[in-house]
Formats: structure tokens, sequence, C-alpha cells
């Protein structure tokens, strides 16, 4: 049995935020009940065409789940959506724009006056209160606004990341607060109110530049793929062009790192290195003395110097690597799923127990269970092509 196997999920959701934190709880066994808008869907499935003509984004964020399309501007449609969260939900997810699910009677207020065991979760850019609430929140925007691109890129240019990291950390921390609220439900028998933002979320994981700028100090400046503040940590070029990412955490792994890499034991008393701080403050000296004695070297004898060494070291992988990466392989952490482009492969969530086996269900079509859903609550095979000729489903 799955951990969450019994748990039914309601989930007004579109992009990455709450699709992301749902899906991680259907991996868990719950019952994910997507509502899209007929026809179109989740607007995310329209992102790019990239795996045999369907989205990256809905591909990765969406397996596992059940799509109802409910045209929630429609009356029939909204009192459908009501019975089903009084019937069947244990949480409601949502993250349309600020106070729209308010709007529509959906807050946890008026959920648990007749519900007072569901658990609903707002995830927004900025949170349901404050004076920012109602601007508009995409990822790149949030990573300006938490200072991730202040610390991100090179001295020249700011850099956002490459995957979206503010919506990935805000569906992250709805998900463990959706499982805490749960658990405490369980004790309780009262469900409870999640508020999640974007913003939140992200600044939480810049903490680490927050602290450096403790009291007005300078903040760790933009280094490219380098530490801000360590060295040597980040990519050195071999003689054949190909690059090494290291990283040395104390003065320990330095004296071996001079000894049995650079092979210049010297350089453990030279000033210049003679801790991090000092390393860091004159990373251009010791740069071009490590591509100078590296330059004889290709990339694989290095890593495989630095392997001897027992120094952290990596690869700078492309994704087609990473498709074909011997660990991933090794740890059997591929599966297949069903979706509207066939079967593809999907990778399973980070943690491996052999309590429970992660389920790995089809990504679904637009719609794909409007009609057994529907049957559940009690409506008919006439009123559901009534509600189709209508426009609400």
């Amino acid at each position: 049995m799955k951990p969450l196997q019994g748990i039914t999920v309601v989930s007004l959701e579109h992009a990455i935020a709450a699709p992301f934190a749902t899906r991680q709880l259907a991996d868990l066994g719950a019952r994910v009940i997507k509502i899209e808008r007929p026809g179109v869907g989740d607007f995310a499935r329209a992102y790019d065409q990239r795996v045999r003509g369907q989205s990256s984004h809905f591909m990765w964020t969406n397996r596992s789940k059940e799509s109802l399309t409910l045209d929630l501007k429609h009356p029939r449609a909204r009192a459908l959506l009501d019975k089903l969260i009084d019937e069947q939900a244990d949480v409601l997810v949502q993250n349309l724009a600020p106070g729209a699910a308010a709007r529509m009677g959906l807050s946890f207020e008026a959920l648990s006056a007749r519900k007072p065991s569901i658990v609903v979760c707002d995830i927004s850019g900025y949170g349901n209160d404050g004076p920012y609430r109602d601007r508009k929140a995409y990822d790149l925007l949030i990573q300006s606004e938490a200072g991730f691109l202040s610390v991100t890129g090179t001295p020249e240019t700011a850099s956002k990341a490459g995957a979206s990291i503010a919506d990935i950390s805000a569906g992250m921390y709805a998900y463990s607060n959706i499982l805490a609220a749960l658990f405490a439900r369980q004790r309780s028998g009262q469900g409870s109110h999640i508020d999640v933002s974007m913003l939140e979320s992200l600044v939480e994981w810049m903490s680490f530049p927050l602290y450096y700028t403790f009291e007005g100090a300078s903040a760790p400046v933009r280094t490219g793929a380098e530490h801000a503040t360590i060295y040597p940590y980040g990519p050195i070029e071999a003689g054949d062009g190909g690059v090494v990412m290291l990283g040395l955490q104390n003065e320990r792994e330095w004296a071996v790192f001079c000894d049995k890499v650079l092979e210049q034991p010297e350089l453990k008393t030279d000033s210049r290195f003679e801790n991090n701080p000092a390393r860091s403050t004159n990373r251009e000296a010791l740069r071009t003395l490590m591509r100078e004695r590296f330059k004889s070297m290709t990339a694989d004898q290095l890593a495989a110097r630095l392997d001897e060494a027992q120094i952290a070291n990596s690869r700078v992988n492309t994704m087609q690597d990473v498709w074909a990466h011997p660990q991933l392989k090794a740890r059997d952490r591929w599966r297949e799923v069903d979706s509207p482009a066939g079967r593809i492969p999907a990778l399973l969530p980070p943690g491996r127990s052999p309590a429970s086996e992660t389920r790995m269900d089809a990504v679904p079509t637009i719609g794909q269970h409007t009609d057994a859903i529907l049957s559940e609550l009690g409506v008919d095979a006439d009123e559901i092509a009534n509600l189709r000729e209508q426009g609400a489903i």
C-alpha cells in the first residue's frame, strides 16, 4: 500500500508550482483530480512540443493524475466542483490568480465551514496578504525579486537559473506542508490552511547570501560557475578543452591537492593561498597556476588524478549525458509511463524506500477522466452529454 493511498486531492492548477506539488502527492499514491478548462486545459500543455508534440513541462509535472474538465464560470460546473470537494476531497490545492479562488467560494474559511477536515493549500507569487499580494508573479520575476539574480551569473551579466527554481521551491514547500497538515489531521481530525508563496520559498533558499550580507556586509559577487566564497571550487579546463568541476572544502583537502594533484607541495606554505579567504582573494593567480599545470592533461586524466587524491569532482554534463548517466542507470531510476505522446521515460522521484514503490501512472489527456469522475458523483450519461453540450464540461 502506498503512503497516501486513500487520500484525494482536487487541484485547480496550472503551470508548474501547484502541478509539481500535486505530482509528488500522486507519486505517493494520492488520487489527484486535476481541474482543467474544457478544450484548452492547463496552459502549460502548450509551452512547447518537445516530447513528440507534447509539452516538456506538462509531461514532467502531471503523471499519475486524472483530468476533469470544468468551465468554472458555468454555474452547473461550479456546482459539480462543490459536490466533488464535499464528497471526496481531502485536500484542495490552487494556484489561480490572487483572490480568484476566494471569489468562487473556495477559500479555506468557506470550505472548512462545511467540511472541517479539509486541507486547503493556496500557492501564489507573494502570499495571500501584504502589499505585493496582487502582483503577477512568474518564475523569472521571482528569481529577480528574491535576489537570486544579484548573485548568479558573471560579473558582467546576471543570469537566471536554467530550471524554474522559484516554481519548484514553492511546489516542494506546498508538498511538505500538505504532508504535515495531513499528519496533524490524523491526530486532531481538523483540516488546516496553507499559504505558500514563491517569494518566501526562494528567499529561504537564498539564506546563505542573506546571512553573508548580515548587517550591511557586501554581497557575494557573481562568479559564473565558480563558488563566490570558496576557491578552488568550480570549472577547470584541461589541455584537451574538456572541463572538470572540482571542489575543495577545507585545508586538509588543499594540502592533498597541492601534493597529489598539482604536485607542487610548496604552495601549501605560499602566503597567497594559506587559507580559503586568501585563495579566494588570489583566485586569478591560482587559476593561472592550475591552467599551466593541467594544460598537458586531458579532462579524463585530470578527473582520474582528482579521484585518486579523493578530491571531489564531476564532469560538466549535457542534457544528453544526463539521459545516459551511468549512476542513474545503475540505481534503476528510470521507468516508463503512458502519455498522450505514447510511452515515455520518467525518472523516479528522489528517495528510495523498500516500503513502497512509487506510483508511475499515465500523463492524462485533457478531460480524459471527466465522464468517469462525474459518474462517481451520480451524474448519468444523459446529463453528462447535456453538460458537454452546454460547454460546462
